[in-house]
């Protein structure tokens, strides 16, 4: 290779690796494949699937949980939309009337935080196949202030330092009153009504108008991405938009890193859940479709659609450089005389 080329090359693996640093360059990602997701047994009280709000990726699983609105439970589903298992929520002495589930992260070992919008509540407990959860046994109230159906939106987990990541939807028609919100902080969880037990230290990153939102739907932290690790990328957030849809990627001052228009994604659902894997691949779910009588659909089913991720793995890099490494190698031996007897 000539010394120009191996420059070159050097310099286009250098820019890859800066900006992987800096963003996961939404911009780049496709979709990979949409899949429907079962009802199950929503119309009879038990278990449903039908409006899917909130979506959590499981990496000691390999799997996906994802909540409905209707607060009935939480359904384990493989990554390409296959039911695998459910339990079902006991909203005894949670204070919580409307059970209004829009938020849900998972901390590792079958522990998951599912949030409550309303009144604000965060809730822990440990997955177990056909059982029930019983969600006053560890909760914490993040405002201890109900707002209605304007409040807690998404939560995320950063396993760094434990902490968490909240958004709080917000109204546009009354910004004053019900504003929008993006905090992180710390949630210690204990038993008892939330808001009398347990301790939140969540604060306001920045102020949300900085990304120009309609409003806050989820959000999603980007430490779990391994090709991220120990990078400011690693610091950024994906913030999901239902009203602008919108997926952002932004820093924790509230600068946009980039971006994803949803506008043209299966255009009669509501995209409202948002989680990511190791590899960098995106995972949202959507309610079923909105205007499902009028486009004639009779058994509408929400969906889980996945966005490819472009992120290089770092065993990547270290076989580029390898290679590299060598092609300089060989260009030098061959700009080398041969010894003479």
């Amino acid at each position: 290779m000539k010394p120009r080329y191996l420059i070159a090359a050097i310099a286009a693996a250098a820019s890859v690796s800066a900006q992987a640093t800096d963003s996961i360059n939404l911009g780049s990602y496709t979709v990979a494949g949409t899949y429907a997701l079962d009802i199950l047994n929503g119309t009879s009280g038990g278990i449903s699937g039908l409006e899917a709000s909130a979506v959590a990726y499981a990496r000691d699983r390999g799997t996906l949980f994802f909540v409905g609105d209707e607060g009935t439970g939480v359904i384990e589903i493989s990554r390409t939309g296959q039911t695998l298992g459910n339990m079902t929520f006991d909203w005894s002495n949670t204070g919580s009337t409307k059970h209004d589930t829009e938020g849900l992260t998972y901390l590792g070992g079958g522990v998951l935080v599912v949030g409550e919008e309303r009144l604000q509540d965060a809730y822990r407990f440990t997955y177990a196949t056909g059982g029930s959860a019983s969600l006053a046994a560890n909760s914490v109230s993040i405002s201890n202030t109900n707002v209605g159906n304007n409040g807690m939106e998404g939560i995320s987990f950063d396993p760094r330092n434990g902490s968490f990541v909240t958004v709080k939807q917000g109204n546009p028609s009354d910004p004053v009153t019900y504003p929008e919100g993006i905090y992180a902080g710390t949630l210690t969880f204990s038993a008892g009504l939330a808001g009398t037990t347990g301790t939140s230290t969540m604060t306001q990153l920045f102020d949300p108008a900085l990304m120009g939102l309609a409003t806050l739907s989820d959000v999603q932290t980007l430490s779990p991405v391994d090709a991220l690790a120990g990078s400011a990328a690693a610091d950024n957030l994906l913030v999901l938009s239902l009203g602008s849809k919108k997926l952002l990627e932004v820093n924790r001052l509230g600068q946009i890193m980039s971006s994803y228009d949803l506008s043209g994604i299966l255009p009669g659902n509501a995209i409202e859940g948002v989680t990511i894997d190791e590899k960098g691949t995106i995972y949202l779910v959507a309610e079923q479709l909105q205007d499902e009588y009028a486009v004639g659909i009779t058994n509408p089913r929400s969906q889980l659609i996945v966005l490819s991720a472009p992120v290089p793995e770092p065993e990547t890099y270290a076989m580029m450089l390898a290679g590299l490494g060598l092609l300089g190698v060989a260009a030098r031996h061959k700009r080398e005389p041969r010894g003479t007897a």
